[in-house]
């Protein structure tokens, strides 16, 4: 329980970071209409320490306009599932399995410069934000 209570109060903190930093930092620039993650999905077995870097790429509402790597918060889950501590994500992007950690979970890199109230779902994530996900396969 105390676990679950850190996790949340994390996440708080790294929402409210999130959404400080993305206040107005996509003027000039049109809003952000999608996000794409690389690799698409990945084995932790075939990377240098099972670190696998994803990274973020931004599409704007000006075409002329893509981001790499792109400003997203991540995190780990389980496939459809909560907020996993099996698996880690940096903040750049960079995931690493757990020792004993088995099986595939989602990475997600999410943004959004809505300012609204919007509800997180299981997995951590706001419900009106941009969202890209990917697989990671731990050993």
């Amino acid at each position: 329980m105390e676990r679950l209570r850190f996790m949340l109060s994390f996440f708080a903190l790294v929402l409210a970071a999130s959404l400080a930093s993305s206040c107005g930092a996509n003027q000039g620039q049109g809003q952000l209409q999608s996000i794409t993650l690389n690799p698409a999905t990945a084995d932790a077995h075939d990377y240098h320490d099972g670190q696998v870097p994803f990274i973020a790429t931004g599409y704007y509402v000006n075409p002329s306009h893509t981001v790499k790597p792109q400003s997203a918060t991540w995190v780990a889950c389980q496939q459809d599932g909560p907020i996993t501590t099996e698996v880690s994500v940096t903040q750049g992007g960079v995931a690493q399995c757990a020792i004993g950690a088995a099986g595939t979970y989602s990475i997600n890199a999410w943004d959004t410069d809505k300012i609204e109230p919007c509800a997180i779902n299981t997995c951590g994530i706001l419900s009106c934000a941009i969202v890209a996900t990917a697989q990671l396969t731990c050993p």
